[in-house]
């Protein structure tokens, strides 16, 4: 599905990313660990084409298509999805007019007709029960006066919505108490199918007990230095990085 090539990338002329090399393929799930500064959040960025960040070297492949010569709009549109570690409020904007707007949009780039209403509307419900969220939300401007739990959620059910083949999670576990990570956790894998796959960034292992990682990954200093299975997040847990870069 996805495939990363001695990926270089940097942000206001500071190098981050300095050879990215990742594979991931139809119905995994990689964890994606690191020190604050490793370079974590800039691949995620660069994944989804943020244009603050420059790419000098390598290449992005998804599903066969060059995704550094696609625009932002153009990325999602082919199915990749990030759930931004700190959710801008929009408001002003309904939740119902904004998840309208952005599912059309997709339909609108896979040469579709507009949903109609009834159905959009019922998909709506459809999705909001399968991870839970409040109605009450739903009628609210894109996460105004949300709290770091709601807004997390709605992430969850946007995506739901627009059901993406590639999800990243940007340190979702960010600011949740157990409830809300657990809530937030258990939306995710209602989603997941033999054709999705993801990339879950966090510092712990507690948002892994939820969401079990076929992969694990520890990038230090722009690079991925070490690759393991479950367990390498559960050692990075009870004896932190250190190891990591002692035996990298």
């Amino acid at each position: 599905m996805l495939e990363i090539r001695n990926l270089h990338a940097r942000v206001e002329e500071k190098e981050i990313l300095k050879g990215v090399n990742l594979t991931i393929r139809d119905g995994e799930i990689h964890a994606l660990m690191g020190t604050n500064g490793a370079g974590k959040s800039t691949l995620s960025n660069v994944i989804v084409g943020n244009p603050r960040y420059e790419v000098t070297e390598g290449e992005i492949i998804f599903n066969g298509q060059n995704l550094l010569e696609m625009t932002a709009d153009e990325r999602a549109n082919a199915g990749i999805f990030m759930s931004f570690q700190m959710p801008v409020e929009i408001p002003g904007v309904s939740m119902t007019n904004f998840m309208k707007a952005a599912v059309n949009a997709r339909r609108k780039a896979r040469g579709e007709e507009p949903m109609k209403a009834g159905d959009f509307i019922k998909m709506m419900k459809e999705k909001r029960e399968l991870v839970e969220i409040d109605q009450k939300l739903i009628k609210r401007s894109v996460n105004e006066g949300f709290s770091g739990g709601e807004k997390k959620r709605n992430e969850i059910f946007q995506m739901a919505m627009l059901e993406p083949t590639f999800c990243i999670l940007d340190e979702t576990d960010s600011g949740l108490d157990v409830d809300a990570l657990r809530i937030v956790a258990t939306g995710f894998n209602k989603l997941r199918t033999e054709k999705t796959s993801a990339m879950v960034i966090t510092h712990y292992q507690r948002l892994l007990d939820y969401i079990k990682p076929d992969i694990v990954h520890v990038l230090i200093d722009g690079k991925i230095v070490k690759t393991g299975g479950p367990e390498l997040a559960v050692k990075i847990e009870n004896e932190g990085f250190d190891f990591v870069m002692q035996n990298a």
